[in-house]
């Protein structure tokens, strides 16, 4: 969860990865639209794995109800 940022500068205080304008929601639409892991990096070389786990498992901590300090 490291790599999860909220800056009220950076994409109106969206999740994004590593203070990047990468939102969360971004990342996940991509791998929702089919793209694979390595589709996503060899189109977006800023971005890691470790983001698009990253993101996914922030989707999941929100979707479970759970408060990010319960999984910190």
């Amino acid at each position: 969860m490291e790599r999860i940022t909220i800056d009220t500068g950076i994409c109106h205080g969206k999740p994004c990865i590593r203070h990047m304008r990468w939102p969360v929601e971004a990342i996940i639409d991509l791998v929702a639209s089919g793209m694979s892991f390595n589709e996503i990096i060899n189109d977006h070389p800023e971005l890691e794995k470790e983001d698009i786990l990253a993101s996914l498992s922030y989707a999941k901590v929100v979707l479970s109800g759970k408060s990010l300090l319960e999984v910190n």
